[in-house]
């Protein structure tokens, strides 16, 4: 699977109906992944699966309505993919969420619930079911896709960099046990972190024509950043934070 060639790998992607996901599905799907999508959404996720096979010219896309919140049924997930594929060799997580505030004193903690759920649970969960599969695999990677502002948070967004840290901080253990996984040899598979300031598609482009959305990452440029992390050894991008932005 080098030299940008991801055929013949199994990658799952969380949070595969959202303009993110799509693009993601058939990136990878283009470079010959077999793609396990899965969404809170049957209907949105099933128009995502379709799109990919549809625009990959037949490419093996499929998806499961999975309940990231539930580690029972994320790890029913991984164990899915793995029996009905052989070998799972990625998870990319593109599951997401915002909310802000107009000041600091005025951050409602219930926003702090609804993202721990979204941006942290769901990394937890998928990392822990995702985690034996991955290092089985010759070249297993987990992508986070996180934000610039969790390195520098503002007042408004207290709950979002927190929860963004978090998830961070998380991904980064679990760099470590790939390390320690892979001994003297070093690590076979790898967690890397993708940062972004925010996204953009075009739905986006086209509801605000004037808005310059400067700084903010393409979603077809995140998928591309996303099937490269498969062509770097692991040891250059376990552990990493991969900046698609400016680093603030």
């Amino acid at each position: 699977m080098g030299n940008g060639a991801l055929n013949g790998a199994v990658i799952a992607v969380a949070g595969a109906g959202g303009p993110a996901g799509r693009a993601a599905l058939l990136r990878l799907a283009r470079a010959g992944a077999t793609v396990v999508g899965s969404d809170n959404d049957p209907e949105r996720l099933a128009e995502a699966v379709d799109h990919a096979r549809y625009e990959a010219g037949g490419a093996t896309v499929t998806g499961d309505t999975v309940d990231l919140l539930d580690l029972k049924s994320t790890r029913e997930w991984a164990t899915r993919v793995e029996k009905d594929f052989g070998r799972v060799d990625g998870l990319v997580h593109l599951v997401g969420g915002w909310r802000g505030s107009e000041t600091f004193v005025k951050t409602s903690l219930d926003d702090w619930d609804f993202l721990e759920l979204l941006l942290v649970k769901t990394v937890q969960h998928t990392s822990l079911a995702f985690f034996e599969g991955l290092q089985r695999s010759e070249h297993g990677r987990y992508v986070l896709i996180s934000a610039a502002g969790a390195s520098r948070p503002t007042a408004g967004n207290a709950a979002y960099a927190a929860a963004k840290a978090a998830a961070e901080a998380w991904i980064l253990a679990l760099a470590d046990a790939f390390h320690k996984a892979g001994g003297a040899a070093g690590p076979t598979s790898a967690a890397a972190i993708l940062v972004v300031k925010a996204l953009v598609h075009d739905a986006m482009r086209a509801e605000r024509p004037h808005a310059k959305f400067a700084g903010f990452t393409d979603v077809t440029d995140l998928a591309e950043a996303i099937a490269g992390v498969w062509e770097k050894p692991a040891p250059e991008v376990n552990g990493q934070r991969l900046w698609l932005t400016d680093k603030p």
